[in-house]
């Protein structure tokens, strides 16, 4: 669809002589499409004023020096809330449903969403010294809350927004770039990763470690740490005890390309069948193509040898993928949850693009309408194409994603392997909200169950990819609770992790997968 019309906002901030914070917002709008504000380009720094020009040529009002400008972000396209929605059903439905608001501020607030990630870099660029993150509050009107030491300049800035009286600034004790120090430092006390066992709540303005794993609950070390941060950090067990892996067999779908959210039937060394859910389509640098899931399905356990694994196990029994030894490309210990299976011989044939397919190969998630998501009543079950990986700073509570899995106990007769979902639970897509990230993980509001585990967490409007699920609330059956929350690791700490190990430079595929390599790469 054409957008018509054009919005350029520039919030190009620079110090005069008095010190004070100017702000100019270049306008171009033309007629948007109903239900939103019309789309274009966001910027910062795109319009420069008269302050802002002396700052980019080194001197101040009165010719003298000046610090150069810090660096700005890159444009970032913005869409209209109605364009936005109209890729986004499910989220709109999930909005609707939830919050009992029109389908017109279900996209206002998806709208927001969208332009919340390269807002928030903006703001922690131009506001090193205040930004302190950011959330969208859906609970209160759909605001997004923007946390600063020093609220009045960042309010300033974010004034001229399309959407600015649902944008609020609230006032924090500590910068985001004092919080991400602090969790550097103690991830070095305590001999961890930060980002990993060491986090940044920006809601509760605090640093929290992670216990039960890297740092065991009872670490000498840990109270000395936390009273020397700096800022407010206390401890935090990473799962709740009641957190159940979900780890068991998903269901079929035996058409190529493979797609995220498909069944994984996984034999164990006991001679039972267990499995997951896949989650993305991952291509190395010299061009040969792995499937996600999680690391719990063939690490630990009942998986002690070399596992592989197929679709449809009870029948046709396709072989999907291997776990690979060399070099390892596996782990079981969460947020690092995560397996890149290769192909087993033979079987990317089966699973790639055929070969007369030229262009239009994107890497896809499965989108599988079940009765209790409401939007697939108009719009019908589909693949989403997946356009790129969300970093898991990025994710930002509030957001609406959607997660595909495969979970199933079967009916009297049915050759499928019981997942142990529960009799009444439909495999498919389901959509809901980040509720947080405190666990070192993705927090959602979204039903799953066994055999879902490994399945794709992604936004509906754009294809991004953002976790596969590694655990969550017990519960059986059909989806009753609204409440239920379960946990997604991250793709982006999840490549960050893996090639670290093994330099094998894997992305998230955008195309694919394809039959063969591009000419000239080697086979990893």
């Amino acid at each position: 669809m054409r957008i018509r019309g054009r919005v350029v906002l520039a919030a190009a901030l620079a110090l005069s002589t008095m010190g004070t914070t100017g702000v100019a917002l270049a306008m171009d709008r033309g007629t948007g499409p109903t239900g939103g504000p019309a789309g274009g380009t966001w910027a910062a720094g795109a319009a420069p004023v008269a302050v802002e020009a002396r700052v980019a040529a080194g001197t101040d009002v009165g010719g003298r020096a000046a610090t150069p400008a810090a660096p700005r972000p890159a444009p970032v396209a913005t869409r209209p809330a109605a364009q936005v929605a109209q890729a986004a059903p499910a989220s709109v439905s999930y909005l609707s449903d939830r919050y009992r608001v029109a389908p017109g501020e279900a996209a206002r607030r998806l709208a927001l969403q969208e332009l919340s990630a390269p807002l928030a870099d903006t703001l922690a660029t131009r506001f090193p010294d205040s930004y302190a993150g950011m959330w969208l509050d859906q609970a209160g009107g759909g605001v997004l809350t923007i946390a600063a030491t020093d609220p009045a300049p960042v309010a300033g800035a974010v004034a001229g927004l399309p959407d600015a009286r649902h944008v609020t600034v609230v006032p924090a004790r500590h910068s985001r770039r004092d919080l991400d120090a602090a969790a550097t430092r103690l991830a070095g006390t305590l001999g961890v990763t930060a980002g990993r066992d060491v986090v940044v709540d920006e809601r509760a303005n605090e640093v929290l470690v992670l216990t039960g794993d890297a740092v065991p609950a009872g670490d000498t070390r840990l109270a000395g740490a936390l009273d020397s941060a700096g800022v407010p950090a206390r401890a935090r067990t990473r799962l709740d005890e009641g957190a159940i892996p979900k780890a068991c067999d998903p269901r079929y779908c035996a058409q190529a390309p493979m797609r995220g959210g498909i069944r994984l039937d996984v034999p164990r060394d006991d001679g039972t069948v267990g499995g997951c859910t896949t989650g993305f389509n991952v291509r190395a640098k010299s061009g040969q193509y792995y499937v996600l899931t999680a690391g719990h399905c063939v690490v630990g356990g009942r998986h002690q040898r070399v596992d592989d694994t197929w679709h449809q196990f009870l029948g046709p029994k396709v072989p999907v993928g291997i776990e690979s030894t060399n070099p390892v490309l596996a782990e079981n210990d969460f947020p690092n949850d995560y397996a890149v299976l290769p192909y087993a011989t033979g079987a990317s044939t089966r699973w790639a693009y055929p070969r007369r397919s030229v262009g239009n190969t994107p890497s896809l998630v499965n989108y599988w309408c079940v009765a209790d998501n409401p939007a697939c009543a108009g719009r019908g079950s589909r693949d989403v194409p997946i356009t790129g990986v969300t970093p898991y700073a990025a994710v930002q509570a509030g957001w609406v994603v959607c997660a595909t899995g495969s979970a199933y106990t079967p009916k009297a007769g049915e050759q499928y392997v019981d997942s142990g979902a529960g009799v009444g639970y439909l495999p498919g897509t389901r959509c809901g909200e980040v509720i947080g990230k405190a666990g070192g993980g993705i927090d959602v509001r979204v039903c799953a169950r066994p055999g879902d585990s490994g399945g794709p967490l992604f936004t509906e409007s754009d294809g991004r990819a953002l976790g596969i699920l590694n655990n969550g609330d017990p519960g059986e059956g059909p989806c009753t609770n609204p409440d239920e929350t379960n946990t997604y690791a991250s793709v982006s700490v999840i490549l960050d992790r893996v090639n670290d190990r093994t330099g094998l430079d894997f992305q998230i595929a955008t195309k694919g997968p394809l039959l063969a390599p591009p000419v000239g790469s080697s086979n990893r």
